[in-house]
């Protein structure tokens, strides 16, 4: 009987520990993303809606002035948890790196020197036996002044609603990683925003979550005419509303994936 106390109480001594190390990588993870003042004082209006699956979360958002362009992005990492954000804080310190260097600001080309970076990091060469691991993306690069916004996707669309009508902006069907598909250059996307519009980037995570009475994905399908139905409303609002809603579907489901959505109101 001593003997299992004591293998119990050592075993409690280890989950508090680690337990403990978690939360000082959340405090790291928490330290790399934008803060909400420099966020605030960057965009125009903004909501984002962050639901680890875990302590730690693979998915991240991005948000950085550079000259004359405001660079937003949502990342989605292989994996979750501690993997996952330890991917996560090599995208972010990547990304910072390359808006650090000298030249065009353009999605894409953003998006191919951070697979350039992630491939290289990772020792990825395509073999077939090698280390998969990558990062699906939804990244924008906004002019104030002209007001277009490019868009280049790794997998991850860009949802943009204007006067409660929304257009998917497809993605390319390839990660920031490896598989990239003889590692083509990403799609550079531009559109010219009018006040009022929204852009939503977001991780797969709240689509693919199960639930419901017949415990099945939410899907994109019901996700679009969610975004819809909230696009008009305050951004505090449209944040506790998706909250609210992805809540009730999941119930007593285990949540499969970290959940990301950025919503952001440039103009």
């Amino acid at each position: 009987m001593k003997e299992s106390t004591l293998t119990r109480e050592k075993l409690l001594e280890q989950r508090r520990e680690l337990m403990a190390s978690l939360k000082y990588a959340s405090f790291i993870q928490t330290a790399v993303l934008p803060g909400q003042k420099y966020m605030e004082n960057t965009l125009k209006k903004f909501f984002v809606f962050h639901m680890p699956r875990d302590i730690v979360s693979g998915d991240f958002y991005y948000c950085v002035r550079k000259e004359d362009y405001i660079v937003v992005a949502a990342g989605d990492c292989t994996g979750h948890g501690v993997p996952g954000a330890l991917m996560s804080i090599m995208g972010i310190s990547f990304l910072n790196e390359i808006l650090s260097i000298r030249g065009p600001i353009r999605s894409s080309r953003i998006l191919n020197l951070l697979r350039e970076r992630v491939m290289k990091a990772l020792h990825q060469r395509g073999y077939e036996l090698e280390n998969k691991d990558a990062m699906d993306m939804s990244l924008c690069v906004f002019h104030p002044k002209t007001k277009e916004l490019q868009y280049s996707g790794a997998n991850n669309p860009l949802f943009h609603v204007r006067n409660k009508v929304l257009t998917e902006i497809k993605a390319d069907k390839m990660p920031v990683g490896v598989d990239a598909i003889e590692e083509s250059s990403f799609t550079n996307h531009t559109m010219q925003l009018k006040p009022g519009d929204i852009v939503y980037l977001f991780s797969d995570g709240f689509p693919d979550q199960f639930g419901g009475p017949e415990n099945k994905k939410f899907k994109y399908g019901p996700f679009r005419e969610l975004i819809i139905d909230i696009a008009d409303r305050s951004m505090e609002e449209q944040k506790k509303e998706l909250e609210r809603v992805i809540t009730a579907w999941k119930g007593d489901v285990f949540q499969v994936d970290d959940i990301l959505v950025f919503g952001i109101q440039f103009i």
